[in-house]
């Protein structure tokens, strides 16, 4: 069963929550079946790779992991400031809503 989040590939959010509280990063991917995302710079992990055509030296390479999307908080593009999402319908298409700001989310 696919759920839905209210935070996509794109969105600006800041980390309410864990070791990297605070930080603000973009999301690189979204994962609605796990309820988690990627944070660019956050929750960082070290992976031992091998050396191939993409990494042709190997070693440790670090990678960002994935964050339970409930720790984390979108930054709304107009008021510039974290909030929560509302959703509406506009002609029969779901739109986001800022809770603070009541402007539509693009995207």
């Amino acid at each position: 069963m696919a759920k839905s989040l209210s935070i996509r590939k794109g969105d600006k959010v800041r980390i309410i929550a864990g070791k990297d509280k605070g930080k603000e990063g973009k999301i690189l991917e979204a994962l609605p079946y796990k309820e988690r995302v990627v944070v660019e710079g956050a929750n960082m992990t070290k992976r031992h790779m091998r050396p191939t055509q993409k990494v042709p030296q190997g070693g440790i390479v670090e990678i960002p992991g994935t964050i339970h999307v409930s720790n984390v908080m979108l930054i709304c593009p107009n008021c510039a400031q974290p909030t929560r999402i509302g959703r509406l319908r506009e002609g029969g298409v779901r739109v986001r809503v800022c809770k603070k700001c009541g402007k539509q989310i693009e995207k």
